[in-house]
């Protein structure tokens, strides 16, 4: 019984493809290359609407990439934002530590300025000078 099944099925898997064949060669008018070319271009459309109902394709998936899309960008602008945010806190302190090394030099040349003014002082104190 099997077997019967099985040739049962090829069977009509053969005539469905022969009244394919039939149905294109007559809709073409009996030019196989016509008929050839609607095939092709039938098949195409059918390939298309179906990738096109698909879950996930069509204007399911381009909203989806459009929301993709927005997201991405604002992380980027927020990293960005960030990114200035941070840039402008390391300039400050760049200016803040500058101008605190500044005035240590400062402090320095004027200990250093003092410092020799005495000991210039102090040498012309041993050769009659002031």
């Amino acid at each position: 019984m099997s077997q019967q099944k099985k040739s049962n099925t090829l069977l009509y898997v053969g005539i469905a493809a022969a009244g394919g064949v039939g149905y294109y060669l007559y809709s073409a008018g009996g030019n196989p290359k016509v008929a050839e070319k609607k095939f092709e271009s039938d098949l195409s459309k059918a390939s298309a609407k179906v990738k096109s109902e698909l879950p996930g394709r069509g204007t399911e998936a381009q909203k989806d990439a459009e929301k993709w899309a927005s997201q991405a960008g604002a992380k980027v602008d927020s990293a960005v934002d960030k990114a200035r945010v941070e840039a402008a806190k390391a300039e400050q302190y760049g200016k803040d530590a500058k101008a605190d090394a500044l005035k240590k030099i400062d402090a320095a040349d004027r200990k250093i300025e003092e410092g020799a003014a005495k000991a210039k002082s102090g040498i012309s104190s041993w050769f009659g000078g002031k």
